[in-house]
């Protein structure tokens, strides 16, 4: 038989404690409303399409980072799980102006944007029971070992002033 508990546990033996923070990983400046403006960011776009063909690149990724090519990556979807299909998905990634309402991947690392996150991360500091975290609320460009270190280290942050 479940019944309702009469205060929050984990488990059986421990109270749920929460000093009510939260952890925000978008967009810093539409968190504050475009308080100051907005900061600039970079979209992508994608075209995906299904070739007649086992293999189109070989593996699973190739990014391209010359000035000719007009994608920046192509991801052949079936080399990420091995597979042995007959025919082959393959999305071309290319880079794309941001507007409000697209979706935002990187933050344009230039001094104007760094000036005015400076402003919003100055503003952040007013909402103590708000984390921001990840490329849109630190807004930085990240790696993946990059935004492990950066998630440990702001846990780690976190955790210190609890």
């Amino acid at each position: 038989k479940i019944v309702l508990a009469q205060r929050v546990m984990h488990g059986k033996i421990s109270l749920i404690e929460h000093d009510g923070k939260g952890l925000f990983t978008g967009m810093i400046d539409e968190f504050f409303e475009y308080q100051y403006g907005a900061l600039a960011y970079r979209s992508l776009r994608f075209e995906t399409k299904t070739l007649n063909t086992t293999n189109y690149q070989g593996n699973a990724v190739v990014n391209y980072t010359d000035d000719k090519t007009p994608y920046t990556r192509v991801i052949e979807h079936k080399f990420f799980e091995f597979g042995e299909q007959e025919k082959t998905v393959v999305t071309w990634e290319y880079p794309a102006a941001w507007e409000k309402g697209s979706e935002p991947y990187y933050p344009v690392n230039d001094e104007e944007n760094t000036a005015l996150y400076g402003k919003y991360r100055e503003l952040s500091k007013t909402v103590p029971k708000v984390i921001f975290g990840g490329r849109l609320g630190q807004y930085r460009y990240f790696d993946m070992d990059d935004t492990i270190e950066a998630a440990l280290s702001l846990a780690e942050e976190t955790l210190a002033n609890v």
